[in-house]
């Protein structure tokens, strides 16, 4: 069991300065509505443009080594998981069926969302900070024909990523089934691979603050301190559809646990607790066990399932992560086909393997880069919301922790007689 729930990163726990990055937000949307139409803000305007867009730039270029190095680790972990009983199986094709719900619940709701609730059109100032133009979205054909590329290399320098995740989902599945020494040797590979960009993102990560401040002026300058209000209906958006996961989670335990509505609430409570002090589903984990406990699911079944959970299932990714994608796209006018928010679904079911283990800032970058260029969508305006992570990284971790105790109950259910 213990080789099955190991982190399969060194670097996981590292530290990054969430709260001063959120303050280089807050400062340069000061500093920019101080400035705005001035003589000082004009002769500032390249250099800070250029310091933004360098360390945008930085943060682009890990997301392709990375994700393939996390596809290969996760999907080699999940598929020996697959191969550690019934228990396990069982465990795996909920959790499928989860993320992909997770997903779909999105794809439907987060339109609705912001029909009722327009983005403000001081949002805008996102794009226009970063030189966005108008979007195009593919026709369906060219975007079905889009999603196998001949040539590696040049799908990598052209940043197509739905055809990078498919050929690294299809290569982690090919090491999982190569003898021990030549599995173990890429794996190897790929360990280290995570490791160096992990290295390299939390370098850039640790000068964010100085990135986000400098974004953040350009932000304000254009739109004023509209800006404040733009920011928090992204964060309410957002948050709400790691909302919908929540219900579901309580859903999940009532119907497929059998638990008490009341019950599975009241002893939920504690774990949840901890999970909004820490944001942490790791270091949620005794107090899930516990939960677990009090809710009379097997020792054997708890034990099992949920260190499993923390390790490779994060049931809000889908969900928030595809809500961000569609609100840029919608900021950036782009109206999105049914097969390319499917597309979306697919790769953000991916990636969510491989990125469950990451600081919230990191997996905010490697888990939402890759699913706005697989369909198409600006990745510029993540370098501004990733200083706001951390208060959404709150409801995902609170769902997430309340989803795995509910798949717990749920695998427990089925394996008794």
């Amino acid at each position: 069991m213990k080789e099955l729930t190991k982190e399969p990163l060194e670097l996981v726990n590292i530290k990054l300065p969430v709260w001063w990055t959120f303050g280089g937000l807050i400062g340069g949307l000061l500093v920019g509505l101080l400035l705005a139409d001035s003589a000082v803000m004009e002769a500032i305007a390249k250099p800070v443009a250029l310091v933004g867009k360098l360390w945008l730039r930085a943060l682009q270029m890990t997301i392709i080594p990375l994700v393939a190095a996390l596809l290969v680790l996760g999907i080699s972990q999940m598929a020996q998981a697959a191969r550690a009983g019934a228990t396990a199986r069982r465990m795996l094709t909920l959790v499928f069926g989860v993320l992909i719900l997770s997903g779909l619940a999105t794809v439907i709701f987060m339109p609705m969302l912001l029909k009722a609730f327009p983005i403000p059109e001081a949002a805008s100032a996102m794009l226009a900070a970063n030189d966005v133009g108008e979007q195009q979205v593919p026709e369906i054909w060219a975007f079905l024909e889009s999603l196998i590329a001949p040539n590696m290399i040049a799908a990598a320098a052209e940043t197509a990523m739905l055809p990078l995740t498919i050929f690294f989902a299809m290569l982690a599945i090919a090491i999982s089934r190569l003898p021990v020494e030549q599995k173990d040797t890429l794996i190897g590979f790929f360990h280290a691979l995570a490791n160096a960009m992990l290295t390299i993102i939390g370098w850039v990560l640790w000068v964010a603050p100085v990135g986000v401040f400098a974004l953040a002026i350009g932000v304000a300058a254009r739109s004023g301190g509209e800006a404040f209000g733009a920011l928090a209906h992204y964060i309410l958006v957002v948050s709400a559809m790691g909302g919908v996961v929540l219900i579901g989670a309580y859903i999940l335990a009532i119907v497929g646990g059998r638990m008490s509505p009341l019950a599975f609430a009241r002893e939920m409570v504690p774990s949840q607790a901890v999970a909004i002090s820490t944001q942490s589903s790791l270091a949620s984990l005794p107090a899930m066990l516990a939960s677990a406990r009090r809710l009379g699911i097997k020792e054997t079944t708890s034990d099992f399932v949920l260190p499993l959970a923390v390790a490779i299932f994060r049931a809000t990714s889908p969900a928030m992560n595809m809500a961000v994608a569609i609100y840029v796209a919608t900021l950036a006018g782009m109206e999105l086909s049914v097969p390319v928010m499917l597309g979306g679904i697919a790769v953000a079911l991916i990636i969510s393997v491989g990125s469950v283990s990451l600081p919230g800032s990191i997996s905010f970058v490697v888990s939402i880069g890759p699913i706005a260029l697989a369909m198409g969508v600006p990745v510029e305006p993540l370098a501004i919301l990733v200083a706001v992570e951390m208060l959404p990284d709150i409801m995902r971790t609170l769902a997430n922790v309340t989803m795995n105790v509910a798949v717990a109950s749920t695998v427990d259910r089925a394996d008794k007689p």
